[in-house]
């Protein structure tokens, strides 16, 4: 029970942040949303570190591990609003965009992932 509330309260807070960054960021004017890019990055970065540290002689526990990459990173990246936004891109033909988010959100979210654990070998 724990470990649900962990990942809950992780979650709430992750989700919470992600409101905010799409609240002031997201761009009405042009339709670019870089709240959510910024997001999905930023969060992959974040668990990188995180599960680098968990990996690295164990040095954040289990419950920690839960709460911050399960719960935190689970609520603040999203991969549903990206699918959303990626359709509105495609509704308005707007395959450009498409194209330039779905790729940059892809490969700068992988390498995201692989800074964050290689950041943690560093220390």
């Amino acid at each position: 029970m724990k470990q649900l509330l962990l990942v809950f309260l992780g979650g709430g807070l992750g989700s919470s942040l992600r409101y905010i960054l799409g609240k002031y960021l997201n761009s009405a004017a042009n339709g670019i949303p870089y709240g959510t890019f910024a997001a999905n990055i930023l969060g992959s970065l974040i668990i990188g570190i995180i599960l680098g540290m968990a990996a690295k002689n164990e040095m954040l526990s289990q419950n920690t591990t839960l709460l911050l990459a399960t719960g935190f990173c689970g609520g603040f990246t999203t991969f549903s609003t990206f699918a959303y936004e990626n359709h509105i891109f495609l509704k308005n033909g707007d395959f450009g965009l498409f194209a330039i988010y779905t790729i940059a959100s892809f490969i700068l979210a992988f390498a995201a992932v692989f800074l964050g654990m290689w950041l943690v070998r560093l220390v």
